[in-house]
């Protein structure tokens, strides 16, 4: 048991029982937004770490086709004689049309097995990316060896994305703020008017030689019973939501996202909230106590 002793009766008043279901609000709300942050954190861990140190060069489909297989042949061949001669190239390997129609069928549905589909060739490469790859002379060598050639450096748009991504960090983050500081006005306000009920209460308290200690030792029982209560409340609304929202990404076949959902140090965090939001609420009633009978005469 928390509170072994009771002096007073806070279990008996009226105002405090919508906090619970407050804190469960706000908690299912929490764990949303928390759990949206995490998300697209691991999003962007996984584009940095598999786009990072690659480069793709694309042959329109004009200069791959040519006069037939062996000009087609002869462009590739020259194209990956740039590659090999340039510093700081690791590998590079043209993909095989199956694979390009694999990699835009997440885009193009059935249109992308089209047999009249222009398919542009595309090359992956691998580069060092502490070489200090020039990536536009790079480019200028390609053109001229197979004119029409191009390389698209996946850093570019990746920093873009990136700054994207972590803006809508800060807002779900700032989100998160605003809902503890929502709880933390809450809690002081349900305590402040526990206080002024009992106020009686606690005088007598205080001429039998009770410590203000003691009296905010009980309100902060109070809270932390009331916040995990409805802490619990708001994350088994919560979890239903969060596997809900996962299956129809999954039923949507979001490929275009690299997430493979949540690792088990990001559950622990969001199972962990409920918690958290209880010491909060408690903590938050504890120093109010303290505050509100230091300030009494």
């Amino acid at each position: 048991m928390i509170i072994r002793r009771t002096d007073l009766p806070l279990d008996r008043d009226a105002h405090a029982r919508f906090l619970p279901w407050l804190i469960a609000f706000m908690v299912f709300l929490a764990v949303l937004a928390l759990a949206g942050v995490l998300v697209v954190n691991r999003a962007v861990e996984r584009w940095d770490t598999g786009i990072s140190g690659t480069l793709t060069v694309q042959v329109m489909p004009s200069q791959k086709t040519g006069d037939g297989a062996a000009a087609r042949q002869r462009v590739l061949d020259d194209i990956m004689d740039v590659l090999n001669s340039t510093p700081g190239v690791i590998t590079s390997a043209a993909m095989s049309e199956a694979r390009i129609l694999e990699l835009l069928r997440p885009w193009l549905g059935d249109l992308a097995s089209d047999a009249d589909l222009p398919i542009p060739q595309l090359i992956d490469v691998t580069i060092d990316p502490d070489a200090g790859v020039d990536v536009s002379a790079l480019g200028r060598r390609l053109a001229i060896a197979a004119p029409g050639a191009t390389v698209d450096d996946h850093r570019i748009w990746l920093d873009r994305l990136v700054r994207l991504l972590r803006t809508v960090e800060m807002v779900a983050l700032a989100i998160v703020g605003v809902i503890g500081l929502v709880t933390i006005g809450t809690v002081i306000f349900t305590t402040r008017t526990g206080l002024a009920i009992h106020g009686e209460a606690i005088q007598v308290l205080h001429l039998i030689g009770a410590h203000d200690a003691y009296v905010a030792r009980q309100f902060a029982g109070r809270a932390l019973l009331l916040g995990l209560k409805g802490g619990l409340i708001g994350f088994i609304f919560a979890a239903p939501t969060l596997m809900a929202i996962g299956y129809f990404g999954e039923r949507m076949q979001l490929e275009a996202m690299p997430v493979d959902g949540l690792g088990l140090v990001q559950m622990a965090l969001l199972a962990a909230l409920p918690l958290i939001v209880a010491a909060i609420a408690m903590i938050t009633a504890r120093v109010t106590v303290l505050r509100t009978l230091a300030r009494m005469p």
